[in-house]
């Protein structure tokens, strides 16, 4: 494990929840310093003290022990959370860094002529939103990818698309 990694990682998540380091430390029972310490890679979380932090910070704990790394390729596993987290994150960059921003912009416009779409306005309509996220998981099925049918049948509101990723699924098992 990269301490310096983690710590990095832990200290962006507290800053994007709006949380000080006392503010932290105080809903986890522990001290500044402590939290302080894992920022810094002196130190990791007391391992009991994992999921209550990672439900404070809003990731899973391997996330949290991976410095945010994606282990989906480790693990061939695309999980529909991080699908989600990855369009948040495209719009989380319009936010750090300023809709105007060069780089934003080339993104979503390099996004919208390789998808021939608005990725802005498909991502302000909760049933376009769902159908991004289904062709995400269908191309990484069809990339070699597995997915769990009981969370997509559980993360998704739109039935239809479950039963599309379920027809992709089959096939590629078969």
């Amino acid at each position: 494990m990269d301490n310096a990694k983690i710590g990095g990682y832990i200290q962006m998540l507290r800053r994007r929840a709006g949380l000080t380091q006392k503010d932290l430390a105080e809903r986890l029972n522990i001290s500044f310093q402590a939290v302080s310490k894992w920022e810094t890679g002196e130190s990791l979380p007391d391992t009991g003290l994992l999921l209550e932090l990672s439900d404070i910070l809003g990731v899973s704990v391997d996330k949290l022990l991976t410095g945010g790394a994606f282990i989906t390729n480790e693990r061939k596993l695309m999980r529909l959370e991080d699908v989600k987290i990855g369009f948040e994150l495209i719009e989380d960059i319009g936010r750090c860094f300023g809709e105007k921003c060069t780089f934003y912009t080339a993104m979503i416009d390099g996004i919208n002529e390789k998808m021939n779409m608005d990725i802005l306005e498909y991502l302000s309509v909760p049933e376009t939103r769902d159908v991004m996220y289904a062709e995400v998981l269908i191309q990484g099925i069809m990339d070699g990818k597995t997915v769990d049918m009981e969370e997509i049948e559980s993360g998704f509101v739109n039935k239809h698309m479950v039963e599309v990723i379920r027809d992709y699924f089959k096939k590629a098992d078969a």
